[in-house]
């Protein structure tokens, strides 16, 4: 199964891209969804299906096409509900207002979470032979595919401490603070959580998956576009190739579009500059929107050219370790970074690797978490750590 997400920032038309490349999937006979992690739903007005025809579960809107938008609500009754019942007998002891509380106790972006936890139920079904995934705005996209492993680092350091300490404390904090202590209901539903979410991880950090990105050519765009790329390499999804939407043609241009088009090109180098080795598709501007399955399938015909739009790249992906005599390599690519941007520490097990805002905690396997850390450098855009079979203190240093 072929799973593709298409991500960029808003107002570049990857929800239209995405729903191209997912009619042009079906069109070529392949069992196809397309579902949405974006709270702002834009599929249906791609597809030009009248309000009300897309619901909550996969609706063909042509053969060998499926179209869903995630009741976001029935997901998170079946993977919040427990949590925030807990959450809100809290809030009700401190004399929260009931509604103020319902509202308090909604996690931010739980839409999207939701979405995903919807990506890995499909997945699972075994129905869908590819699944695009038309996702939310860069930042919003980004904060999300980190949060399985944020999650996870909590799961295997903090929880397992908490539980034990809630269950011996439970009577006396009960009595003396006059708040509810979390149950075994709570803890279950949060590993749920967590384990669902570490599955989605696994299944987007996978071979068969990958990320493309849309841009226009404007260098505002361009630039969160190469930030985008380095972070979703940091947190081990591959980028397997680069939309440029909105491309002026320059056959029959007028003095005001031949402007637009030299400076489009000016813009559209640094963009193979800044994705080298990665296929760059270009969609020109069009005489009018793309809306309907027939025109979305010709906007992507146009786009790849010929081109299997469900290729996966052909590169190594972003992490892996090599043995070597002394010890080991471990290898993450980091695209357009230097030495200088990024911050290496160590702590304990986990190497914790900062670039910019993102941080990311790599847990070492095993046999790698007892050697010391000999030296890193930054080189054709990959980070490479070198270990040695030194055994740590205790501190991890």
């Amino acid at each position: 199964m072929r799973i593709l997400l298409f991500t960029g920032k808003g107002g570049v038309g990857k929800s239209t891209v995405a729903a191209g490349t997912a009619a042009l999937a079906a069109a070529e006979g392949r069992r196809t969804l397309v579902l949405s992690t974006d709270a702002a739903h834009s599929l249906a007005d791609a597809f030009g299906c009248p309000t009300g025809a897309i619901g909550a579960e996969p609706t063909e809107v042509a053969e060998q096409l499926f179209v869903q938008q995630v009741d976001a609500q029935l997901r998170f009754e079946q993977s919040w509900a427990d949590i925030q019942r807990y959450l809100l007998s809290v809030l009700d002891a401190a004399g929260v207002d009931p509604v103020a509380a319902e509202e308090l106790t909604v996690i931010p972006g739980a839409e999207e979470v939701l979405a995903l936890l919807e990506l890995r139920h499909q997945a699972l079904s075994g129905d869908w032979e590819v699944i695009v995934v038309d996702c939310a705005p860069t930042a919003e996209t980004l904060r999300l595919l980190a949060l399985p492993e944020a999650l996870g680092w909590y799961m295997h350091r903090v929880l397992p401490v908490e539980r034990r300490v809630v269950k011996a404390l439970r009577p006396v904090l009960n009595r003396a603070a006059g708040v509810p202590m979390p149950g075994d209901t709570v803890f279950d539903a949060v590993e749920r959580l967590h384990a669902e979410l570490e599955e989605v991880r696994q299944l987007l950090s996978g071979p068969d998956s990958s990320v493309r990105l849309v841009l226009t050519p404007e260098n505002v765009v361009l630039a969160e576009a190469r930030r985008s790329y380095t972070t979703l390499s940091l947190f081990g999804y591959r980028v397997d190739g680069v939309v440029a939407n909105r491309v002026f043609p320059a056959d029959g241009a007028d003095d005001w579009r031949a402007g637009w088009v030299v400076a489009q090109d000016e813009v559209l180098e640094r963009v193979g500059e800044s994705f080298a080795g990665l296929p760059i598709w270009r969609s020109e501007y069009r005489a009018s929107e793309p809306v309907g399955v027939e025109s979305v399938v010709t906007m992507a015909r146009d786009l790849y050219a010929g081109a299997d739009p469900l290729a996966t790249g052909t590169g190594r992906g972003p992490f892996r370790i090599r043995r070597t005599e002394a010890g080991a390599v471990l290898r993450l690519a980091l695209p357009l970074v230097s030495r200088a941007d990024v911050d290496l520490a160590r702590n304990g097990d986990d190497l914790v690797v900062t670039v910019g805002s993102y941080r990311r905690l790599l847990t070492l396997p095993s046999g790698l978490a007892r050697f010391r850390i000999a030296g890193a450098r930054v080189e054709q855009g990959e980070l490479q750590v070198r270990f040695v079979e030194d055994p740590v203190d205790e501190a991890g240093r």
